[in-house]
């Protein structure tokens, strides 16, 4: 098998026998050359593109331990997880390497647990997180409790990374909400892990951007799926005020508050991606900008919010609970919109986005997105500098900003947060229309990241992305010793996740990484 593979990655029949490694390694699943597919060498972020060896798909958790081992023999392959290949920086690469498509896996789990009590999903990590919100709904009647917007990512894919939408003031992101894990380790090893069992790596692969191991399965947690949605978004012209009511919204005991919060930020214009028709929720609404204040500058902000409840609750009781809530705000008055959709709906609101963008041609162009934790305490020096000048234009895209409470997230991950009690999400969802330059919309990204380091911001990268190990040690700051130490203990070659670009495949060890 080694033998086989060696002779491979150096060149001499780069698209030999596959179907002879395919027997080596004694896969249940299949195995196809890296160069015939396209599908490995490319993601969703179109920027970067490489070409791996083989794209594998596994039938299993074994198939996938199979494979790792299989790299640790050699001197140099390395492995990357692939779920539906969402990445913006190519992340889930493996240049030269083996590529595991987690798809493949998918229908390899899915039973309802209860565990201390309280309803569990137990799923494949290649599973679509769309997919599980249709069966959990349709046969339980209960949901996952957090989510991302865009539910067309895999399990393991967004618990590697932490996985965060308007749900997550409540109930924290997706790491938050699992309570088991089946990880396949740098060393291809099947381990199961939580809170008290081999806790290192439990806490270790949630947020550990697929460093330490290949998260197959995952125990979920789950609640009572509502029926129906109240979706509103309000405008305002200040910062200020959308700022204090959107921290005040993010505060609020449950029952107090709304059941999802975001928000984002708009071109006060009539452009109609970045401006003023972005906001209606519905063709029937109008986005009358005579309501606009004369103060109101450049850009513009909405809250967006939604209230869950079920097909017995009288409209009163809803109309009651609403407008309770949206008497203490402080958005323009003549700029609500609203509408009542379904539960399943209004969670799957931006596959209808992608549903359009690809009707239209460009959901296959390039993404040059920049995803930033920004604290509290800084929030208002970007909001001047970024939003009002820099991309007072727009991005082609939504511009989202939202508090989040440090409070919800469990510091024992390995996901890394700005200072403070609060701090924002923002995410630059860029389109790239025709005619526009790739590398000057990345390079913006650059200039923004630059100066947010140079005025000393509190700052964090959500999905991150470095060339460099000084930039990688400066990202995780006191953390980096334990994310080293994590390495070391699971992945002691860096076999896992090359596309990361935070370790070099060693075929000794990562024991130079320990000293600095």
């Amino acid at each position: 098998m080694i033998a086989c593979l060696g002779r491979i990655v150096h060149g001499t029949e780069a698209d030999a026998d596959v179907s002879t490694i395919s027997q080596s390694l004694d896969l249940q699943g299949s195995i196809e050359s890296g160069g015939i597919t396209g599908v490995s060498d490319k993601d969703f972020g179109g920027i970067y593109s490489v070409k791996p060896l083989a794209l594998i798909k596994p039938s299993g958790t074994e198939d996938i331990a199979r494979v790792v081992k299989a790299a640790s023999r050699t001197s140099h392959l390395t492995v990357a997880a692939r779920g539906n290949g969402h990445c913006i920086n190519g992340q889930a690469m493996a240049e030269g390497g083996l590529v595991i498509d987690m798809r493949s896996t998918e229908e390899n789990h899915f039973k309802l647990l209860t565990i201390d009590g309280s309803p569990y999903i137990d799923v494949s990590g290649g599973a679509l997180w769309e997919d599980v919100l249709k069966r959990c709904v349709s046969l339980f009647g209960m949901a996952p409790r957090s989510w991302t917007d865009y539910l067309s990512l895999t399990v393991g894919g967004t618990l590697s990374n932490a996985g965060v939408s308007g749900q997550a003031f409540r109930y924290g992101p997706q790491t938050s909400n699992v309570t088991e894990l089946e990880v396949v380790t740098g060393k291809g090893e099947i381990t199961v892990c939580s809170e008290t069992q081999n806790s290192e790596l439990f806490f270790g692969a949630l947020g550990g951007l697929g460093q330490f191991g290949i998260i197959t399965r995952a125990s979920v947690k789950l609640q009572p799926a509502p029926d129906m949605v109240r979706w509103i978004r309000l405008v305002y012209s200040e910062f200020e005020e959308f700022t204090r009511d959107a921290e005040f919204l993010v505060t609020r005991e449950e029952g107090e508050s709304f059941d999802y919060v975001e928000g984002f930020v708009f071109s006060n214009s009539d452009d109609p991606i970045n401006g003023w028709p972005s906001v209606p929720l519905d063709t029937d609404h109008e986005f009358n900008p005579v309501h606009i204040p004369h103060s109101a500058g450049s850009v513009l902000y909405c809250l967006e919010v939604a209230l869950h409840y079920s097909n017995g609750d009288h409209p009163s009781t809803i109309e009651t609970a609403v407008s309770g809530v949206l008497e203490r705000l402080g958005f323009v008055r003549r700029l609500k919109f609203q509408v009542d959709v379904s539960y399943v709906e209004f969670l799957l609101r931006v596959k209808r986005v992608e549903e359009h963008a690809k009707a239209n041609g460009i959901w296959d162009s390039p993404h040059p997105w920049l995803n930033i934790f920004v604290s509290k305490s800084s929030i208002f020096d970007f909001d001047r500098t970024v939003f009002r000048k820099m991309l007072k234009a727009g991005v082609g895209g939504p511009m989202l900003i939202y508090p989040l409470l440090r409070s919800k997230w469990d510091d024992r991950t390995s996901v890394v947060l700005p200072e403070g009690d609060i701090f924002y999400i923002v995410a630059l969802l860029r389109f790239v229309s025709k005619g526009q330059s790739v590398e000057k919309l990345v390079a913006q990204n650059h200039e923004i990241v630059k100066w947010c380091k140079k005025e000393g911001l509190g700052f964090k990268l959500y999905l991150p992305h470095y060339q460099s190990r000084e930039d990688w040690k400066r990202h995780f700051g006191n953390q980096w010793s334990r994310f080293v130490e994590r390495k070391l203990s699971f992945d002691p070659m860096a076999i896992l996740a090359p596309g990361q670009r935070i370790f070099k495949r060693t075929h000794i060890n990562l024991n130079q990484y320990s000293q600095l």
